[in-house]
């Protein structure tokens, strides 16, 4: 019997050695971003239930420099996680058959991006309709 240890192959970096991987570690790593705009929102529903003088300080707070800064960026990031998600899903969905036909993973992706892009719109104009 041999006193040598057998070869134990690092895991550090293993996701960057295929293209899909690194795709996948975005995504996932985009995942933050959402998770901390919704801790945002959650903030400013908590500083609403203290009072309209706790809300305006919020919403000034929101309106400086480095929090734009940081609403832009997490825009783009939740775009992108958005986009990535919706390029994930033909990938996991049973077969789609329509008149007879696969639906194409394209046609799947299109269609979940239109209809993100519909009801974001719709929610925007809701907004700005109440507060108009």
């Amino acid at each position: 019997m041999s006193k040598r240890k057998p070869y134990v192959r690092p895991m550090g970096g293993w996701w960057r050695k295929n293209p899909y991987f690194i795709e996948y570690m975005v995504h996932e790593g985009t995942a933050l971003f959402v998770a901390g705009y919704a801790l945002t929102l959650l903030c400013g529903l908590w500083r609403l239930s203290q009072g309209e003088a706790a809300w305006n300080g919020f919403v000034a707070a929101l309106q400086s420099a480095p929090a734009l800064l940081l609403h832009a960026a997490a825009l783009l990031m939740i775009a992108y996680h958005s986009y990535t998600w919706f390029k994930i899903m033909p990938r996991t969905l049973p077969p789609l058959m329509l008149a007879g036909r696969r639906v194409s993973a394209l046609a799947i992706t299109a269609g979940g991006l239109a209809a993100a892009v519909v009801c974001s719109a719709a929610l925007l104009m809701l907004v700005w309709g109440m507060t108009a």
